[in-house]
């Protein structure tokens, strides 16, 4: 018997328009069709074939739709729960660190809408063997970039902070609870894996140093450069010069390359075999990568390609210590999401003004008032980029003008030597101190306290005759006007600077008066966008 047999009975003739529709019946409930004989009887034979075929379709149809439907919401199933496991996977490749940042009132001023995100590529030796030297090594920071995006998105500055910088150490808190003793004069770099400091002490470092506030850090390790180079399909770099560095390992014909895995590792680490071989030489190579693979990442050749955003994402998260601000996918797809809006050829790398150390020829140290200028440039939101317009705030009419101010061409001052007497006049004990600890961070490592002053409405600097420079210099870095530097009507005794802190220190605010308007002429920089740059 046909399969279908069994559902002939279930359909009946409609009944006439004026009789309302019933229900349909099971075989056994219908009423058995009337007799009849000759060509009516066939002729009814034939529509109840008829509707059996078509009620046999119409099952065939409902099937098919069964199927697809469930065949799509099997795929829509498989698709989210893809996603869920891509989420999971990149979720747990990341490392995230709550950081200590101690007392909140003594941090720098917020950002706002801007975003100061601090990059650390730390040169750790961990589980890597012998290949790289000092097996085991914790690392330090031995790449450190402070990468500010404008509050409006349209341009970013990338300083580069020299790992051989010889700054202050504050006192900083692991993410353990250790507390690590800070340091009057040490080499930046230490402010990471030396005595149980992590990023954290890091992050403090810079803050104090630069009176930048930083929201979030990320960072990476040598891995981490082998495998994004990779997972992008190579770094195109350039060397004006045959490169053979035996330290880094690095052997490179005059010419463009591109580079992955080892060579690009080898690339960034190269120093001894460029420029003057020191650390500020590798620093623009560093910085030359970085905007290639920038380029390279926001390619339609990497955009467009699953296989290489999957490779790229799994690289990246697995690579990456990241603060717990951060420290999930969601988060940072934000993040990265805000830095890709700004546009290529509105990026800017820069190193911070440097002059080497009186005390070490091998080391570097701040090179004031410039150093200063750039970080009050970033901490009020103002472009290195030529090209970019001001912020909204800065476009509104020009207020009255305000006394002259410090200027880029103010001689560069060895602010190391500088003495500096700090007196309070302020009528607000306590003032004193914290401004001595500032102009340490500052580069006036001679600063001292001083017994108080008579009550000053305004602070001032004095200076005896040959050192107005050095008061200019001063002045720039706690951001006081042009008029409060002045000629001491006595010289001090104890020589040097007098620095007398009025009541305006008591309701001014931190950072500079007025916001630089132009970087140093001198500034070494570097733009994104840029394809032209070669190692020299």
């Amino acid at each position: 018997m046909h399969e279908e047999q069994p559902e002939t009975g279930r359909y009946r003739v409609d009944p006439a328009p004026s009789v309302p529709r019933q229900r349909r019946r099971r075989a056994a409930e219908a009423p058995a069709a009337p007799a009849a004989a000759g060509e009516g009887a066939g002729e009814g034979r034939r529509d109840n074939r008829r509707r059996v075929a078509a009620a046999a379709k119409r099952n065939r149809r409902r099937r098919v739709l069964k199927w697809t439907a469930g065949t799509g919401a099997l795929v829509m199933v498989a698709g989210c729960g893809g996603a869920y496991y891509l989420y999971r996977h990149f979720n747990d490749n990341l490392t995230s660190v709550k950081v200590q940042l101690g007392d909140e009132a003594e941090r720098p001023k917020a950002a706002g809408d801007a975003l100061n995100v601090l990059v650390i590529g730390t040169d750790s030796r961990e589980g890597l063997g012998r290949q790289y030297g000092d097996e085991g090594s914790t690392g330090h920071a031995d790449t450190t970039l402070l990468f500010h995006i404008s509050k409006d998105r349209s341009n970013a500055t990338v300083v580069s902070l020299p790992r051989d910088l010889m700054v202050p150490i504050p006192e900083c808190q692991s993410a353990t609870g250790k507390k690590i003793p800070g340091t009057a004069r040490d080499m930046f770099n230490n402010s990471l894996g030396q005595g149980g400091r992590d990023a954290g002490c890091t992050w403090k470092t810079v803050e104090k140093n630069t009176g930048i506030r930083v929201d979030h850090f990320v960072q990476v390790n040598f891995e981490a450069v082998k495998t994004l180079s990779t997972a992008v399909g190579g770094v195109e770099v350039c060397a004006a010069k045959d490169i053979n560095d035996s330290d880094s390992h690095l052997k490179m014909s005059k010419g463009r390359h591109v580079v992955q895995g080892e060579e690009a590792l080898a690339f960034v680490r190269t120093r001894h075999a460029v420029g003057f071989g020191g650390d500020l030489s590798r620093i623009p190579l560093q910085q030359q990568f970085i905007s290639s693979m920038i380029r390279k990442i926001k390619s339609d050749d990497t955009l467009t390609s699953p296989t290489k955003l999957y490779k790229l994402a799994d690289a990246a998260t697995k690579a990456l210590t990241v603060d717990d601000g951060i420290g999930s996918v969601d988060k940072l797809k934000d993040l990265a999401l805000d830095i890709s809006k700004v546009e290529t050829k509105n990026i800017t790398f820069a190193t911070v003004p440097v002059l080497d150390d009186p005390q070490d020829k091998d080391r570097v140290i701040f090179r004031q008032p410039d150093a200063q200028q750039v970080f009050a440039m970033i901490a009020g939101d103002r472009s290195l980029t030529e090209t970019a317009a001001p912020p909204a705030a800065e476009t509104t009419a020009p207020a009255a003008p305000a006394p002259p101010a410090p200027t880029a061409t103010t001689p560069a001052v060895d602010t190391k030597g500088v003495q500096v007497t700090v007196r309070n006049g302020s009528g607000k004990r306590g003032q004193s101190g914290p401004t001595v600890e500032k102009l340490k961070a500052k580069g006036f490592a001679l600063a001292a306290v001083g017994s108080d002053a008579p009550a000053a409405a305004g602070t001032t600097v004095s200076y005896p005759a040959g050192q107005e420079a050095a008061a200019t210099a001063l002045a720039t870095a706690l951001g006081l006007p042009g008029d409060a530097v002045r000629p001491a009507a006595k010289t001090d005794p104890k020589g040097g600077l007098l620095l007398v802190l009025g009541k305006d220190v008591l309701a001014a605010p931190a950072g500079p008066a007025a916001v630089p308007t132009e970087a140093p002429e001198d500034l070494q920089r570097v733009q994104a966008d840029d394809v032209d740059v070669c190692a020299k």
